[in-house]
């Protein structure tokens, strides 16, 4: 902690802006690539602390860019702004504005974190080279990320590791998680349409049932993981919607499956895509009807690379104690910041939210970030942007070897 007390000491300063600024952006959410307000001050408020600011990127994303010396260092940290179809139901003084749209996830704490971390740097400059704020539109399944990567987020603002840190309620606030390698699942989504032959119920020797076609494959898809996949391996198989048919008289032409599928190793995405599509198709053609699947590969597994997974944990400890800092569980939620991993080494760790019954998960209508983790959030970020742009390879070398 004595480390990084300057940190702390100037961010308590600003405690209360932090707050008025997160809850400002939580009484305005606004959905997936549909961030202007919240796009339009985070623009502003990095322009007036000296950052070169663009935005834009990946339609309404927004990066900073602050430069300090000449040394040749670059660090990429990166944030999430968009909220979620949910009809809030806290009851607070600073509620959403907007009818079913709520910050549910916590982005609104996320981007306000980096945004306290933004205003300290600017002020004091304690390191030499580039930093990259990213604040990311859409992260809640519309494909953020994979929308500033194709606007050549890396190829324009060039980072040697990225970091992206998220909320999670049930783990005491504000300690600091970590783990390197896989820590969030891939997620594959699966449309299915099972072709029969419609006719009328009290006929069925006529007719084609889909429905019942439908019915045996989602069971079916209940052995996959169970029977399948190495016990020692993690993924699930969620048959979400099955639809079919209006009348209890009709027997129905089709019938819609909807899937989601996940896994924490590549290999076992792949088997358990694999065996699904081989059972829905073997089912469907079992009773005489015909599957047809589209598959939209959502996210890959989410891998922390291990030096840098270290040396961000070493950080943590060095600036919370390491009684504060402990190994993240696997979580088997998705998250598209895997896309950037996938392209630049880095890590992404989780900050407790708080447990309780006053702190809800995520994506709960009666669920709020917690205001008093946000200097900690932000301290950690302004902790991890000083030890990366003034690490030597010793010093690196010391903290992932110590790690």
């Amino acid at each position: 902690m004595a480390r990084y007390a300057h940190i702390q000491a100037w961010l308590d300063d600003i405690t209360a802006d932090l707050k008025a600024l997160r809850q400002d952006i939580h009484a305005h959410p606004e959905l997936g690539f549909e961030e202007q307000r919240t796009a339009a001050l985070v623009a502003r408020l990095l322009s007036e602390w000296g950052y070169e600011v663009h935005t834009g990127i990946g339609q309404t994303g927004v990066v900073g860019v602050l430069r300090n010396g000449n040394a040749s260092r670059t660090l990429g940290l990166r944030a999430d702004m968009d909220a979620l179809p949910i009809i809030e139901a806290t009851g607070l003084a600073y509620s959403s504005c907007h009818a079913g749209r709520m910050h549910a996830c916590g982005h609104d704490g996320h981007t306000a974190m980096l945004l306290g971390a933004a205003r300290y740097l600017a002020a004091t400059r304690k390191f030499q080279g580039t930093l990259n704020l990213i604040f990311q539109p859409a992260e809640e399944g519309q494909g953020g990320a994979e929308a500033m990567l194709a606007d050549g987020l890396l190829e324009r603002f060039p980072c040697e590791a990225l970091f992206g840190m998220h909320n999670m309620p049930g783990l005491e606030a504000g300690h600091l998680c970590f783990r390197a390698g896989s820590l969030m699942a891939s997620q594959d989504l699966l449309e299915v349409v099972i072709e029969g032959v419609g006719g009328h119920g009290s006929m069925p020797h006529l007719s084609v049932d889909p429905l019942v076609a439908a019915s045996s494959a989602v069971m079916a898809l209940q052995t996959v993981v169970g029977r399948n996949v190495d016990p020692q391996q993690a993924a699930v198989v969620t048959v979400g919607a099955l639809q079919a048919g209006e009348a209890a008289n009709v027997i129905p032409q089709s019938a819609l499956l909807r899937l989601s599928l996940r896994a924490l190793d590549a290999g076992v995405r792949e088997q358990v895509l694999q065996r699904v599509q081989a059972i829905i198709h073997s089912q469907a053609e079992s009773y005489g009807c015909r599957a047809s699947i589209e598959h939209r590969p959502a996210y890959p597994v989410l891998v922390n690379s291990d030096a840098e997974t270290a040396f961000a944990r070493q950080v943590g400890e060095e600036l919370a104690g390491a009684g504060q800092v402990l190994d993240a569980p696997t979580v088997m939620g998705s998250e598209d910041f895997a896309w950037m991993l996938q392209r630049c080494p880095g890590s992404y760790l989780f900050i407790g939210n708080g447990s309780g019954a006053d702190r809800p998960m995520v994506h709960n209508p009666g669920y709020d970030f917690n205001d008093d983790i946000l200097v900690r959030g932000a301290a950690y970020w302004a902790a991890l942007t000083e030890a990366w742009l003034q690490a030597t390879p010793a010093d690196f070398q010391a903290r992932t070897t110590a790690a």
